[in-house]
């Protein structure tokens, strides 16, 4: 069941209000789930029970998305402003340097809080920010093209195409290679989920000045990329290994963008395994 916490975080005019909404299970070591753009928790559900086993596992709305709402007036919705927000998130639940993964712009966002070293392992799937500017500029077409189908198709419509696999695959194979596995209630649910992200513009637009260059060191950190990664596509993970030289490069063959639901057992496998390595371990890339 979701929870809502509020705490407070700086601005340049003073000291402003943020609501996160999230889901906590499990037991162990603390362990952050962040999700995609335009997306929801709701997206780590495939791999949640399997996570909850070995850690205290915490899936997060992201301000903007699913239930919390945007920022307050004042925050923007960029890295800047993300990364002191979540460290302020985790003080607020008295979780102390938990591991997180992340997907897509979770994904830039958890390597974002490695590098700030606000986190003790950084697992990043297809994260943004390895692009070439004709990458980023595909990716951000089809994500607001995107945006723009969620917002434009009725709900009757969004229904009728969920029940069946060819009408789940309409709605959503851009981000997953088996969309025919994803259930029909949570194809409404994302749909809907992606219209109604308050904070989808105004954290694209940021997206536009984001290139990821430094590296993580001193934590365990894995990429993995979907072999059918159609958004990000899996060329820019070799980008990321040569900007983060310790990270442990992952292909996960048959996956897509958002990988959890089309391999969850693979996701979940890689997730555990970088919270297990030692702070400072290495590893060469698995990637072909």
């Amino acid at each position: 069941m979701a929870t809502t916490v509020s705490f407070a975080v700086g601005s340049p005019t003073g000291h402003r209000t943020v609501d996160v909404s999230y889901e906590r299970t499990g037991s162990g070591e603390p362990l952050v789930l962040l999700h995609g753009i335009g997306h929801h928790r709701q997206a780590w559900d495939p791999v949640l029970r399997i996570l909850a086993l070995e850690r205290d596992v915490i899936a997060v709305d992201l301000p903007g998305f699913g239930a919390s709402p945007a920022l307050p007036e004042g925050l923007t919705h960029d890295l800047g402003t993300m990364v002191p927000v979540l460290g302020s998130f985790f003080d607020a639940l008295g979780v102390v340097r938990p591991h997180v993964a992340g997907n897509s712009l979770g994904g830039l966002l958890a390597l974002e809080l490695g590098r700030e070293r606000l986190v003790r392992s950084v697992t990043a799937l297809s994260p943004a920010g390895f692009w070439t500017r004709g990458e980023r500029r595909y990716a951000f077409g089809v994500l607001r093209a995107m945006r723009g189908a969620a917002l434009s198709m009725p709900m009757p419509v969004i229904e009728r195409l969920s029940r069946s696999a060819p009408g789940r695959t309409v709605l959503t194979s851009t981000i997953y290679a088996r969309p025919g596995r994803r259930s029909p209630g949570a194809v409404v649910s994302e749909t809907v989920a992606l219209r109604e992200a308050a904070g989808f513009r105004e954290t694209l637009d940021a997206g536009r000045a984001v290139e990821f260059t430094d590296d993580v060191p001193d934590i365990p950190v894995s990429i993995a990329w979907g072999s059918k990664d159609r958004l990000l596509v899996p060329r820019q993970g070799v980008r990321a290994k040569r900007a983060i030289p310790g990270a442990r490069l992952v292909r996960l063959p048959g996956c897509g963008h958002v990988p959890m639901n089309d391999d969850p057992a693979a996701v979940a496998r890689v997730i555990l395994d970088t919270s297990r390595r030692p702070a400072a371990a290495s590893a060469p890339a698995q990637y072909a």
